[in-house]
């Protein structure tokens, strides 16, 4: 082993190597703990540290009683910028998808009006969108937008072009909110996403301005068990 490298993270390397080799496929029970240690000639400390990082980092899953298990990585996306989820799948080099269920203009109800600062019953448009990945569900999209600044929403082919994309590209963002909640969906959602109704999900409510005016309301929900949410802070 190279001695200029910590030992967890020669573990580490074994096991991923092994993984992307195939050698340990998907669902693939990967060695107890005392073994690693033994093969390695470290305590089972390390060994144990090695297997934690893998499972945080999603590359593992421990199943109680039964050992740890190679499982695929969660899709991820950043909480602090707004991407194109359909760039975010194909820069994991996955196939990208969606499904569009609704697309139309209606009055706003009174959560919709005070999140979108209209009248009660003012105009707007509304879409619901299934992202999918490897044709698997990963976000359901609710997304609530001003006609007054986008008129053309209703028009696009959201097969082509996602929402997010053709907003970015039609109103400049300016500002962003989100607010990030652990939940149980609607049963609706739950048949969207393929998940049973005891599963929690991820749901980000998220705002967006274009030149300090607000452009759109989103509900996005993610499955809990296939996604997660990162973020970074530059600290100078």
């Amino acid at each position: 082993m190279t001695q200029s490298i910590p030992l967890y993270q020669q573990i580490k390397q074994h096991i991923l190597a092994r993984i992307q080799s195939g050698e340990y496929p998907l669902h693939q029970q990967i060695p107890p703990e005392q073994e690693l240690a033994g093969q390695f000639g470290v305590s089972r400390m390390t060994a144990h540290k090695a297997i934690r990082d893998l499972v945080q980092e999603g590359y593992l899953m421990r199943r109680a009683g039964l050992g740890t298990f190679v499982t695929e990585p969660k899709a991820e996306s950043p909480l602090a910028d707004i991407n194109n989820i359909a760039d975010e799948v194909r820069s994991r080099g996955h196939d990208y998808g969606n499904r569009v269920l609704l697309l139309e203009s209606l009055r706003a109800d009174e959560e919709v009006a005070l999140q979108m600062g209209m009248r009660l019953n003012a105009r707007v448009f509304h879409s619901v969108i299934v992202h999918l990945e490897n044709q698997a569900p990963i976000q359901v999209e609710e997304r609530f937008v001003n006609p007054a600044l986008a008129p053309g929403y209703l028009g696009c082919d959201f097969a082509r072009m996602t929402p997010n994309a053709y907003l970015v590209q039609h109103c400049p963002l300016s500002d962003l909110e989100h607010i990030v909640e652990a939940r149980l969906a609607p049963a609706q959602v739950c048949d969207w996403l393929q998940i049973g109704s005891e599963e929690p999900c991820l749901l980000v409510t998220r705002r967006t301005w274009s030149l300090h005016q607000l452009v759109s309301f989103a509900r996005l929900w993610h499955p809990g068990n296939r996604y997660k949410l990162r973020s970074t802070l530059k600290l100078d």
